[in-house]
């Protein structure tokens, strides 16, 4: 049976996705694998899944991201409880016919949504790297001389680390919406944003905005 390693080597955006979308670059090695005849096996197919974790407690912070942090993980002395390996996507692709080793790519899709806590992380750093934990699964069809088109299951133990740099998230950001950034609000909310910016003459939501933030808090009740 044919046995699989995976490793991370690169990354790149899409050189023209309509939407934010990096591609890893994979390398996957099979091991030789014989059969009783001495045939090798020819990987016929992979149908490949995998998450990707971040895994937060592989880098320090600076000061300035440790600021923008504690929405995730509270205060940096309660880091040691909190900062924990953190999903970041799911993703999928098939692989062709090959022996021996192969290069392909995976595709993520990548959100700008600031309610998802990976949007939030990425958002925060300024300089580094990102520790990410790429984890594998899916299915194999290869097939040996003589046995015809065999199916296994890619062993759940199956993983690697990868260091990407973080400015390659913010990159991909700005390339995609240029001195931009997305929130996503609640109907009344929003609701209420357009009263204020029509009572207000605001020409667009940036005036509005920036009107709301000048405005002098109300003191918390007791």
């Amino acid at each position: 049976m044919p046995d699989l390693g995976f490793t991370v080597t690169g990354v790149e955006p899409a050189a023209h996705g309509l939407t934010p979308l990096l591609h890893f670059k994979l390398k996957i090695d099979a091991a030789p694998s014989q059969d009783e005849d001495g045939g090798i096996a020819m990987i016929e197919s992979v149908i490949l899944q995998v998450q990707i974790q971040i895994q937060s407690h592989g880098r320090s912070y600076n000061r300035t991201e440790r600021e923008k942090l504690v929405e995730l993980f509270g205060t940096p002395e309660r880091w040691g409880q909190t900062l924990r390996p953190m999903l970041w996507a799911h993703a999928n692709t098939t692989v062709g016919r090959f022996s021996g080793s192969i290069e392909t790519q995976l595709p993520v899709a990548c959100t700008y949504d600031f309610n998802i806590a990976a949007t939030k992380y990425f958002h925060a750093l300024e300089e580094g790297e990102v520790p990410l934990l790429f984890l594998f699964s899916g299915t194999i069809f290869y097939a040996s001389p003589g046995e015809g088109l065999q199916v296994q299951q890619i062993s759940w133990e199956k993983e690697c680390l990868w260091r990407m740099p973080a400015l390659r998230w913010r990159e991909l950001m700005e390339y995609h919406y240029p001195n931009s950034a997305w929130i996503c609000l609640h109907q009344d909310v929003f609701e209420r944003l357009c009263e204020f910016k029509r009572r207000s003459g605001c020409a667009t939501w940036e005036q509005a905005l920036d009107q709301l933030l000048l405005q002098k808090p109300e003191p918390a009740a007791l």
